[in-house]
């Protein structure tokens, strides 16, 4: 069961074919992710991820899509 609160600030976000598409700024309300603008794979803008996109939680966050999929899909 994934736990919200493992979670942290600066944790690497990974799409489910391993590429690198963010890094965690914060925890946006109960259920979305904010991720740094200052990331290279953020083109100096914040993206939102629902947590819901989440497969599991290491020392990096998984995510259930691909990252041509979270990068199409994520808000800004």
């Amino acid at each position: 069961m994934m736990n919200a609160n493992q979670i942290k600030e600066h944790m690497e976000v990974k799409a489910s074919d391993g590429q690198h598409v963010g890094t965690v700024d914060h925890m946006e309300g109960a259920d979305q992710i904010k991720l740094a603008k200052n990331d290279p794979a953020a083109g100096g803008k914040h993206h939102f991820i629902p947590l819901d996109w989440v497969d599991h939680i290491d020392t990096h966050v998984h995510l259930k899509k691909t990252g041509a999929d979270v990068r199409a899909q994520w808000k800004h």
